[in-house]
């Protein structure tokens, strides 16, 4: 019998994993902190919940969304713009407080290559995350305390920038002018790719490891961006070339090796 999975955020990515687990046989519990999109769950055949994590408090029916499950992933991203800044680390520390009182003894945590400093070079699971961002801090802080816990037995997912059918940054650069670092190579997953890696963890029960999760392929921004803007129909971002470009390269070796997994999507 397939463990049974709750995922802690049914969104652009939650949602889709959990049609994708339930296809492979595993029972999923499902959280959205969205009223409207209980129906939504309850559709796919996910067992949905409205459950909100906050710094101090995990709100809702938390202890029925957990009970007899073996695995939850987390996949809620920080919120730090705007006027609903949150301490995630705190957030986080919350929710596992209340996992860790439960039967769940493993969790996948989606985490971002963020963690990473944007220095000219290739990046891999031994490099020392250094973060330059409030996101890329909060959640090396986040990855750290889950990895700390002895109750847990945590995998860790770095994500590149994700894309999708519906999703694509050139919708945001799209004509505009003097964009630096035309020349940095881009590091995006797609998100097939994304539940698919997700999928080969659980499958083949590799906990305790951290994983970075990017495309193959590394075009420049400024290849990868124009080309993107001709396929959408959309006014060709301009790339200014008078400072050198600098941005890492993150490498999937560790993806493909141990998990043996293949990209279903590798020129993005």
């Amino acid at each position: 019998m397939k463990p049974s999975i709750a995922i802690v955020g049914c969104g652009w990515l939650g949602l889709p994993l959990a049609k994708k687990l339930i296809q492979h046989g595993y029972p999923v519990s499902g959280s959205t902190t969205t009223p409207e999109k209980i129906a939504v769950l309850q559709e796919s055949q996910i067992d949905p919940f409205l459950i909100k994590c906050g710094e101090e408090q995990v709100e809702g029916n938390w202890e029925a969304f957990l009970s007899g499950k073996e695995i939850v992933i987390i996949d809620i991203p920080p919120k730090l713009r705007g006027e609903n800044r949150e301490n995630f680390v705190a957030k986080i520390q919350t929710l596992i407080s209340c996992i860790v009182s439960t039967t769940v003894t493993k969790v996948l945590f989606v985490s971002s290559t963020s963690v990473y400093s944007d220095t000219d070079t290739t990046v891999t699971e031994s490099t020392i995350p250094q973060p330059d961002t409030e996101s890329g801090k909060q959640l090396l802080a986040a990855e750290n305390y889950l990895r700390e816990n002895p109750n847990l037995q945590t995998t860790i997912v770095r994500f590149g920038g994700l894309i999708g059918s519906d999703r694509n940054p050139v919708k945001f650069l799209a004509g505009k002018e003097n964009i630096e670092n035309p020349e940095a190579p881009i590091n995006f997953i797609h998100q097939t790719d994304c539940i698919g890696i997700l999928l080969a963890i659980i499958e083949k029960e590799i906990w305790n490891e951290t994983f970075n999760a990017v495309a193959p392929s590394h075009p420049t921004r400024e290849a990868y961006y124009t080309r993107k803007a001709l396929e959408f129909g959309l006014p060709r971002p301009q790339f200014s070339h008078e400072k050198p470009s600098s941005g890492k390269s993150i490498s999937s070796e560790k993806v493909q090796r141990l998990l043996g997994y293949e990209f279903q999507i590798p020129e993005l």
